[in-house]
């Protein structure tokens, strides 16, 4: 399927990628100058190539960039934050959700991955975590 566009959107393209493995192509109109350019694109997701316009590939990037950090959160990275949020130590996290404090301790530092909270910065990633969740 090769989708010709006037402009980019994000979710067309996302749901065009994800939906099939192989075939697919996202081009934008301005920017197919000539027909054999069209045609090789064509012939390409044909043969069971991917074809995706530079512009719509920067323009995905830009905006998964600049996406909130809690859109990236897992459901179970969710669940620990939110036990964080009600004062719960890692102990009390593991005994309501059910698993091991090895667990919670490999989401709690993914959670800080994702918020971008590194211990080099001197503040209390824990409370600055709960801070964003409660602010979402």
């Amino acid at each position: 399927m090769l989708v010709l566009s006037q402009y980019v959107e994000q979710s067309y393209a996302v749901d065009l990628i994800g939906s099939a493995t192989s075939g697919v192509g996202y081009l934008l109109k301005d920017r197919v100058s000539d027909a054999d350019e069209f045609v090789d694109g064509l012939q390409r997701v044909r043969a069971g190539e991917t074809v995706l316009d530079p512009e719509v590939v920067k323009q995905m990037l830009v905006r998964s960039r600049r996406q909130d950090p809690m859109a990236t959160l897992s459901p179970r990275e969710r669940d620990v934050l939110a036990a964080m949020a009600e004062g719960r130590s890692n102990t009390g996290i593991a005994k309501k959700l059910f698993i091991g404090s090895a667990a919670v301790e490999k989401h709690i530092r993914s959670i800080f991955v994702k918020f971008g909270l590194h211990p080099e910065d001197g503040e209390h990633r824990r409370v600055l975590a709960v801070l964003r969740y409660l602010g979402a």
